[in-house]
Order: C-alpha cells, then structure tokens, then sequence
C-alpha cells in the first residue's frame, strides 16, 4: 500500500514540475511564437480580385478593325465611329479592309494582324466560310475574334454586331418598293457582293417578302457588282435594256443605289423605274432631291464602328453584353441569341435628307 502511494505521489509532483516549466517558458519566450500564414481570408481576396480587375482595365489593347473594302464611303464613317471608340476607351486601333472585297484578301490581312500580336480582330467578312479557318486559327493563339457588320458562321468568332435584324430589315425594303409600285410590276437586285452574308440574308428575305405578299411582282434578275459603284452602274444599264418594262432596283449594298440611281437617270426613266435599297444620305442624297430615287435606308456606319469596338473592349474586359444595355454615344442595343443588334433602320427620303450627313 505505501509503495503504490509513494508511487502515485512521485508521479503527480513530476507532471506538476513539467507543467510549471511548460507555463513559465511560455511567459518568457512569447515572441517565439510560430508564424502561420493566412492561406485564405476575404478581405485579402477581394482586394486581390479588385487589383486584378484594375490591371486588366489598365491594360492598353491592340484591337484590329477590319473592313470588306477599303475607300467606300460607309466603311470609312464606320472607321471614324471606330477611332472614336479607341480614344474614348483607351484602346490602339489597327483599320484596315482589302482594296478588293473578297475573302482571300481578309484571309492575308487577318494572317499579319495575328503576327502582330493583336488582342483582338473585329472584322466585316466578306465570305461567312471561308474566313473561318484563319479566325479559328487567331482564337487558338489567344486573340479574340467578334465580327460587325457581315457575319461569319459562328465558330469562327465569340459574336456577331449586327446593325439590324436580318429579316425585319430585308422585309422592309420590299415592303417599300411594293408600296411604290402599288404592288404590281417587275423589278430587279442589283447587290454588292453574293458571299457577304448581310447582303446575302437581306435578299433572302427580300424574296420571301415577295412570294407571301407580292403575287402581282415579279423579280426578273438578281446581278452582283462586288463593291464597285462604276460596275454596278453598267450592269444596271445592262438590266434596264434587257427589260424595258421593269418598274424598280432594289440596290442591296452601300454601292448599289447610285449605281442603279446613275443608270436611270441617264436612260431618262426618272420617276418611271423607282430606286430604294441601302445606302448613305450622303451618297443618295443628289438622287433622292431630283426625283431618281424615292426612298434609301441606312442606320448610322459611325455608331456601327462605335459599338462594335466598345463590345470588344467589354469583351476583353471579361464582361458580356446585356439586352437593354445602354451603350455611350449608340443607345440601348439587343440581343438575340449571340448577335448584338444596334437598333432600327432609318428611311431617308428628300424631306430629311438633309438631316443626316453620313
């Protein structure tokens, strides 16, 4: 009995000893204590994220805006709406657009911007398919691609700013030449181009407007004028002799109307063959006063060039467009679906024409 009580007190005497040590060198060593590092706390990651928001905003970024053509009016106002942009937001802006509208062309300038090193490309295809792989091949090196304008198919870019509904718009124009003709009468497409696909959609719908609601027109011929306004001019010299009883041109591209607008006036058939399609005020508006053409339709190319580098900016910024979006100097946009539209179309006629220089 002693020795298992001697025992048990020896025992509780040594840990009290130890404890006491313990205690004491604690007191006396506080500034040994270990130092921990703080592997997660929000404070630290909100200001981290807010830091890294405020780099990628800070960055100054090359962004490439690309053309169907070079030196036509329409894409040199939307260049102008572009250079707005880029200085507003800060950005270094690259325009450029082929001296011929067509695919290979875009394919050559789209190859040098991506030696260049750009952050992104907005580009007006000229061809919906075949830019697709030279886009697909800027995407994998990191470069963001949004096309404006004239799309491509979708997986060659992130989304398409459009300026207007395709159907509505296309739609639209035959309903103004059906009106004109009291809905009767053939008429002619003089387009800029076959592959672009905005001009390629509008006429789509064009036809579709006609078969549901137009029986008594008839369409003769459909010509293509690639983008030149002197080639236009003869094809629609051409299709006025050919049919002499024609009643209207629709010119669907910016370098169509005036072209069909010349040929009219210089075969004397003012007021008798009546000219609508899409073009600039400015371009029209000689045509528009002196009775050759009664109705033209645009939407404003410098807004156009305006949201178009404002989305990519947002886009490299990591945000995404919203529908109702209210965008500086454009107003409230659209969205359907992955295409941003800019808004409705405006008719420009000899009473307002004057109202617009563009």
């Amino acid at each position: 009995m002693k020795m298992q009580v001697s025992s048990y007190g020896l025992f509780c005497c040594i840990l009290g000893i130890f404890l006491t040590l313990v205690f004491v060198n604690g007191c006396n060593k506080s500034d040994s204590t270990p130092k921990f590092t703080v592997i997660y706390n929000n404070e630290l990651q909100a200001k981290h994220a807010t830091q890294s928001e405020e780099s990628v905003r800070a960055k100054k970024y090359k962004v490439a805006f690309v053309s169907k053509i070079a030196g036509i009016p329409y894409f040199d106002v939307a260049e102008d709406g572009a250079k707005e942009a880029a200085k507003d937001l800060g950005i270094e802006l690259i325009s450029s657009g082929p001296q011929v509208a067509d695919a290979e062309h875009q394919i050559e300038i789209v190859e040098q911007l991506i030696r260049e090193g750009v952050d992104a490309i907005a580009i007006a295809a000229n061809d919906p398919k075949a830019l697709i792989p030279v886009l697909q091949k800027a995407k994998k090196q990191g470069i963001q691609v949004i096309t404006w304008d004239s799309d491509t198919l979708p997986e060659a870019r992130s989304f398409f700013v459009n300026q207007v509904d395709y159907e509505a718009f296309g739609r639209h124009q035959m309903d103004l030449l059906a009106t004109l003709l009291n809905e009767r009468g053939s008429f002619a497409i003089l387009t800029s181009s076959t592959t672009a696909m905005n001009l390629s959609e509008w006429t789509k719908w064009i036809r579709k407007q006609l078969d549901e609601y137009y029986p008594k027109m008839k369409l003769v011929e459909i010509r293509s004028n690639n983008e030149d306004m002197e080639e236009g001019y003869k094809l629609s010299l051409d299709m006025l002799d050919r049919y002499p009883d024609i009643k209207g041109i629709i010119g669907v591209g910016s370098t169509s109307p005036p072209a069909a607008a010349k040929a009219v006036q210089e075969r004397g058939k003012t007021g008798e063959v009546k000219v609508i399609g899409i073009a600039s005020p400015n371009l029209m508006r000689k045509y528009l006063k002196e009775g050759v053409s009664q109705v033209i339709s645009l939407w404003s190319p410098k807004k156009l060039g305006y949201l178009t580098v404002y989305m990519v900016k947002q886009l490299l910024d990591g945000e995404m467009a919203y529908d109702g979006q209210e965008i500086p100097n454009v107003g409230n946009i659209r969205i359907k679906g992955d295409v941003v539209i800019m808004g409705e179309p405006i008719d420009f006629t000899k009473d307002n024409v004057d109202d617009y220089d563009f």
